[in-house]
């Protein structure tokens, strides 16, 4: 979990600690949809994996990012 956080804290600029499942564009100025894709491609990156565009388009929130990770076979310790 904590280099999920790493990864959103560096991307959306705000705090690890802050971070939660219901963090999303919603409550973060900065998460738009530029960003959105640049979060994409930096989760891609740092895990090892390839999101389908079915998976980018229903993240809608942290909590939507640490599912689509855990179906790609990444154990996210507390």
């Amino acid at each position: 979990m904590e280099r999920l956080k790493s990864v959103l804290s560096n991307v959306l600029n705000i705090k690890a600690d802050t971070i939660t499942d219901e963090t999303s564009p919603d409550n973060v100025d900065l998460w738009d949809s530029l960003v959105g894709l640049m979060l994409v491609t930096e989760l891609e990156g740092q895990f090892n994996i390839k999101f389908s565009m079915d998976e980018v388009v229903a993240i809608k929130n942290v909590g939507d990012i640490k599912e689509i990770l855990m179906k790609h076979g990444i154990t996210l310790n507390k």
